[in-house]
């Protein structure tokens, strides 16, 4: 399994040879970035502050591409900047209710598969 994500943690408490943590942040690894950007497309990144059930302040981030049509001609899809900022709005809107609806751990669980 190819792990493409990277998680961290701040160490809240240690018994014995355990450090127990916190959870600090979520980030993708740089080979999986860099398989995702393309030359011949938009790059729409979108971020918003968002509140858990549980009282946690998260600041997600979002990435998003356009592509071709299946039988399109032209070399490139590029977005117009109206486009893009449609977009970038639906990606606020989702993150914000996919994120505000759930405590931390369900959170977590939902970015490690990346279904939202």
């Amino acid at each position: 399994a190819v792990v493409s994500t990277q998680s961290t943690g701040i160490c809240e408490d240690v018994q014995g040879k355990y450090c127990y943590t916190n959870f600090h942040g979520m980030d993708m690894t740089r080979d999986k970035l860099c398989s995702l950007v393309r030359k011949w497309q938009t790059l729409i990144e979108a971020h918003v502050d968002v509140k858990t059930t549980d009282g946690y302040l998260l600041r997600v981030f979002c990435m998003g591409f356009t592509k071709k049509l299946p039988k399109q001609i032209k070399k490139t899809a590029y977005a117009q900047a109206s486009q893009v900022r449609a977009i970038r709005k639906k990606m606020v809107d989702i993150m914000a209710k996919q994120v505000g609806s759930e405590d931390l751990k369900a959170v977590v669980l939902k970015l490690i598969p990346d279904s939202i």
